[in-house]
């Protein structure tokens, strides 16, 4: 099985950016980011397909953060700008897709160890 390795987390200000890394072990085809928030749930963030021509995001994040993928090099980005401490959280790349609706949780059997992004007012 794959085996999917975040990277890029870090402690940025408000109004700052940061770029997530998602190291694949082997071949991927769709892939999303989700995040947790402390005492939250796990919630979708964005979806990529793996031509990367389909891509959705959350209502949340959408104008903000741009999902690409590197299939040559097994690695899927997350690029977030105009970060908010409401982003703040751990962020995990998720892979194996299982036909599910792609904002689930339920809808990926692959995921990482997860990246935390602290965004500070």
């Amino acid at each position: 099985q794959v085996q999917l390795a975040e990277s890029g987390g870090g402690l940025v200000q408000a109004g700052g950016s940061l770029r997530l890394s998602c190291e694949a072990s082997g071949r991927t085809f769709t892939m999303a980011w989700f995040r947790q928030a402390p005492g939250k749930q796990r919630e979708f963030v964005a979806h990529i397909s793996r031509s990367g021509a389909g891509q959705y995001y959350a209502d949340s994040v959408k104008g903000r953060f741009t999902i690409s993928r590197d299939n040559a090099k097994n690695m899927m980005y997350l690029q977030m700008n105009s970060l908010k401490p409401e982003d703040t959280a751990v962020y995990y790349c998720a892979s194996l897709y299982n036909g599910r609706p792609y904002y689930a949780e339920s809808a990926y059997d692959c995921w990482g160890q997860g990246t935390q992004i602290t965004v500070s007012s």
